[in-house]
């Protein structure tokens, strides 16, 4: 896709049921991170436990950023076969896909930002969190983006 986003209003099969299966991606991410750092912690000596919100945190950086710069989507988003656009309508590149996480990652800190970001997806017409919201990303359904 090499143009803008598309209309959420003309072509709105690009953005139906995009907060369910954001939900439903955020859960298997989690999941998914949460194996991550069980298997990290052997690595640690075990020592990961007495920091493992920190280890919790730098993976689940880690993992969202690569999966995005790698394919657009974090392998919960591919699973319920979403993916993140940039406002040109291009897949995520790794600046946009760090500068995405980055956000998210305080915005997940901070409950007011994280219950903006939720209030976001679920009220504006393209479905968009605070991070899509402050870098003009969105995600799409993938099967009307190809």
């Amino acid at each position: 896709m090499s143009h803008a986003l598309p209309d959420p209003y003309a072509q709105a099969e690009f953005y139906d049921d995009i907060p369910a299966k954001r939900f439903i991606a955020w859960l298997v991410d989690a999941v998914l991170i949460l194996g991550l750092c069980l298997l990290a912690l052997p690595f640690t000596f075990f020592l990961g436990l007495l920091f493992f919100p920190l280890l919790w945190l730098v993976l689940g950086f880690l993992y969202r950023w690569g999966t995005l710069a790698s394919g657009s989507a974090t392998w919960g988003m591919r699973l319920v076969a979403i993916e993140l656009r940039r406002g040109d309508g291009a897949r995520l590149d790794a600046a946009t896909a760090f500068a995405h996480t980055l956000i998210y990652t305080v915005a997940m800190g901070t409950l007011v930002l994280q219950a903006l970001s939720v209030a976001l997806i679920l009220l504006s017409p393209r479905r968009q969190s605070l991070a899509d919201h402050l870098l003009g990303t969105a995600a799409l359904n993938r099967a009307a983006a190809h």
